[in-house]
């Protein structure tokens, strides 16, 4: 039986960890989102609106998204130490915005949908109850927005689309569903405006039409993105060059196989088969690529080259 110790050849698969401050301020999101989605469905009842009945309604599924995006970053950390997950738990996160994306997909045809209704079939607006409502629903997203848009981390603070917020996918799939809902409440003040001033009431609708468009192109973009993660499509081909220029530095090695794929944020895994005449230590190929800062697990296979 082997009685060597082997700890120092072992490591942590854990490549990534959101914060507390996130999954805290994303909690908070959710509590305020579904507040404001009860105001306005008692409110569009008490008034006889249906605008702000349906806003509310509209409301709940981004509260729905909001709320998976919280219970995806409770479940990242609660089983990040599970090593049933062979590469840590940051895919929760991310499958947790892929279908946030979905659900933000679904607002945009059901904004479009009511909207080209509307214009067939115009229907009568309680402006001043409605714009009431739909200001202190846009002070509301204000507020989630500046929560979501603070840096995972615990000193330092930064706004979308910069940084954090834009590279954690399931941190910006939440801050996509508050700021649409925020560009919904800008453009049904315009519109209620409108309506009551200047009597474009077929201006609600149609800003209803170009804010689904908006919200559709996030959506795609985000799909895109999430979705090729998910798949473990090799994300970054500078990478590999990079890994081929360190490696490949003299005639006799050759990389017959490579695989990089991510395994968290800015952190990948990575597979090469090499082969060379005469083959390296393997601690000498591993130095080559001490400099690529964004491998977390690297697995390197030399064969030795016969012809």
């Amino acid at each position: 039986m082997h009685q060597h110790d082997l700890s120092r050849f072992q490591h942590s698969h854990i490549f990534h960890y959101t914060g507390d401050r996130a999954e805290r301020n994303t909690m908070r999101v959710v509590l305020l989102t579904v507040t404001m989605m009860f105001i306005e469905i008692i409110a569009g009842w008490r008034f006889h609106s249906m605008a702000l009945l349906a806003d509310g309604w509209h409301m709940s599924t981004h509260a729905a998204a909001l709320g998976l995006s919280w219970f995806a970053f409770f479940l990242s950390r609660r089983l990040a130490g599970d090593t049933r997950f062979a590469f840590g738990t940051w895919k929760i996160e991310i499958l947790g915005g892929f279908v946030s994306a979905i659900l933000l997909g679904l607002v945009a045809v059901a904004m479009l949908w009511i909207s080209v209704e509307r214009l067939w079939h115009p229907v009568a607006i309680q402006f001043n109850q409605a714009i009431f409502v739909a200001v202190a629903g846009l002070g509301v997203n204000v507020l989630s927005i500046l929560l979501l848009g603070a840096h995972g981390g615990e000193h330092r603070h930064a706004h979308m689309p910069a940084d954090e917020t834009h590279k954690n996918l399931n941190l910006r799939a939440a801050y996509l569903h508050v700021v649409a809902d925020a560009l919904t409440s800008v453009l049904a003040i315009v519109a209620l405006l409108g309506g009551k001033y200047m009597h474009w009431n077929w201006l609600d609708p149609l800003i209803g039409i170009v804010g689904a468009v908006m919200i559709a192109r996030w959506t795609k973009a985000l799909l895109l993105e999430t979705g090729a993660i998910l798949l473990d499509c090799e994300t970054d081909a500078s990478l590999k060059d990079e890994i081929k220029a360190a490696l490949e530095t003299g005639h006799d090695i050759r990389i017959s196989d490579l695989h990089v794929w991510p395994v968290g944020q800015d952190k990948f895994a990575c597979i090469i088969a090499l082969m060379a005449k005469e083959p390296l230590p393997l601690h000498e190929y591993k130095e080559r690529l001490r400099s690529v800062h964004e491998l977390a697990h690297l697995t390197i296979e030399i064969e030795r080259c016969t012809s």
